[in-house]
């Protein structure tokens, strides 16, 4: 009797011991284990698992995040299991996932997808001020819930190291006279989307030292639709607008865009691809990009 009484007191003890209290956007979680096997089902929450060098089991519509995202790179293990909104949830299952991390694209899938795996969901951007912060709070979140709080510190440590190093080398680029600048995405060759307040985009930015040359107000996606013609404003400042996009042969021959006074007076560069509504270590690559197109129209970028 005292036997089986010390027994089941030891394996009580011992599963509370392996249990894990992980923190998501609903409060707390208890998960059994430390996972091993995550399912990333949102490309926001995909770039936080690879920043922690965890390979996930699946992440979905694999070639379009190649496309858009593109870093961090996601390793040729991984299994595509459909889109955002409707991943394969047949699949996911055949895959045997400790964990399923979600975002506000999957939120209503919860139900049917606890039956396959415990569910963490992190909703990081909101109308409200503070995508970033959350952006970086949720990255130390499913650190801690993946057992690699110690990676996440680091690299967040990295990541402003690097992007500290960005702005003293524009800084010197542009002699201490740094332009007003507005980034944005082209729906079409007449419509822009203008990045402005709660976006990594502005944050970047002003890490780097730039002011808004169009400032645009809080959203929840952190961009303002607007009219193509609204870019004359930009004035005798910079314009920046990101890849991909199919039309950039188009624009090329707009008589609206060559009449903006930035493309006269070749203030005009691309961005790499990037992502702008990512995770935390988004930050960092959005300023990479913007940092290399910012150099390219540079007064020292002839010389």
């Amino acid at each position: 009797m005292l036997k089986k009484a010390l027994f089941t007191l030891f394996f009580f003890s011992f599963t509370l011991q392996a249990q894990i209290i992980a923190e998501d956007s609903r409060g707390e979680q208890i998960l059994p284990n430390t996972p091993v096997r995550v399912a990333a089902l949102n490309w926001d929450i995909a770039e936080q698992v690879l920043e922690l060098g965890v390979a996930p089991v699946a992440i979905p519509n694999i070639p379009e995040y190649r496309a858009w995202v593109v870093k961090p790179e996601v390793p040729e293990s991984v299994e595509d299991v459909g889109t955002r909104m409707e991943p394969n949830l047949a699949r996911l299952e055949q895959l045997k996932p400790d964990v399923i991390i979600i975002g506000s694209p999957q939120i209503d899938l919860t139900e049917r997808l606890e039956k396959i795996a415990p569910v963490l969901y992190y909703h990081t951007y909101k109308q409200e001020p503070g995508n970033v912060e959350r952006s970086i709070k949720h990255f130390r979140q499913i650190a801690h819930a993946l057992g690699k709080s110690d990676v996440a510190e680091r690299r967040l440590k990295q990541m402003y190291s690097k992007i500290d190093a960005l702005k003293i080398k524009l800084d010197k680029a542009y002699a201490g006279q740094k332009p007003k600048v507005a980034a944005f995405r082209f729906a079409s060759t007449t419509t822009v989307y203008l990045y402005g307040e709660n976006s990594s985009t502005q944050e970047a930015l002003q890490l780097l030292g730039f002011e808004p040359a169009l400032p645009q107000p809080t959203t929840q996606w952190g961009v303002t639709q607007k009219r193509l013609k609204k870019l004359y404003s930009i004035g005798d400042g910079v314009a920046l607008y990101f890849k991909p996009f199919k039309q950039e042969s188009e624009l090329e021959k707009s008589v609206m865009w060559n009449a903006m006074p930035f493309v006269k007076n070749n203030k005009v560069a691309s961005v790499s691809p990037v992502w702008n509504y990512g995770g935390a270590m988004s930050l960092l690559y959005v300023a990479e990009a913007l940092a290399e197109s910012l150099e390219s129209v540079a007064p020292s970028a002839g010389e």
